[in-house]
């Protein structure tokens, strides 16, 4: 038999030095950042006030908690509120990254091969993603379209369709290492039907590539601007 899990310690984040340095410096970054980063960084980000404010909330007891009672020995515990917020935040984030993988192991992939696909742009492009990050959805759409055309010009069946999680990454938010790319996870063919499936023969990269070329060009956001 296991052992039994050992009792349950809040993790009291206000104590870490992560913490801290946000705590203290925070206000003050927000009120320069127009003079001092925006030029180099881009535009300031309304929701990012909402990010660090949730954050210095999570785990914290004054800011709201769950009562947890054992039925058997009637032992209570407090368990704070978490932000629930993705990638500041390293407990909630882990715990969603964690959450959402067996989601998709469970209930979203089928069992059947699939590919690991990385589709980025040129460095020249770059930088109208770092200033407008709207387009990043229009990079994820970009790079479905052309997929779905390729499989399924790949597949005899006209009525096929091949399924895709796609994330969006951007690396970092300094502009010379800004890096907007998608991580795709693609069924290595098309459903036919409810139960069918129609591995993919071959696949041609360079064909691939330059379908993404013609997605990006005919959609391209900057139509019309000054290019770089």
């Amino acid at each position: 038999m296991p052992e039994a899990c050992p009792a349950y310690r809040p993790r009291m984040p206000h104590l870490t030095p992560y913490y801290q340095f946000v705590q203290d410096h925070f206000e003050t970054f927000e009120q320069v950042y127009e003079q001092r980063f925006q030029k180099r960084y881009g535009f300031w980000r309304p929701y990012l006030h909402e990010v660090i404010i949730r954050y210095l909330e999570c785990g914290d007891l004054q800011n709201g908690f769950a009562r947890i009672r054992c039925d058997r020995c009637g032992t209570e515990r407090l368990l704070a509120f978490s932000c629930k917020r993705r990638y500041f935040c390293p407990s909630c984030h882990q715990k969603r990254v964690v959450e959402f993988g067996e989601w998709l192991c469970v209930h979203v992939l089928r069992p059947v091969p699939h590919r690991h696909f990385v589709l980025s742009i040129p460095k020249i492009l770059r930088r109208f993603f770092l200033h407008d990050r709207k387009l990043l959805a229009e990079l994820s759409r970009c790079g479905w379209d052309a997929l779905r055309s390729f499989l399924k010009a790949a597949v005899p069946e006209s009525a096929g369709l091949p399924g895709a999680v796609i994330a969006v990454q951007t690396f970092g938010d300094f502009p010379e290492r800004f890096h907007p790319h998608c991580h795709v996870l693609l069924t290595d063919g098309c459903f036919c039907d409810r139960e069918g499936f129609r591995l993919n023969p071959k696949f041609h990269l360079r064909a691939l590539e330059g379908l993404f070329r013609l997605e990006g060009a005919a959609n391209a956001p900057w139509q019309g601007q000054d290019q770089p």
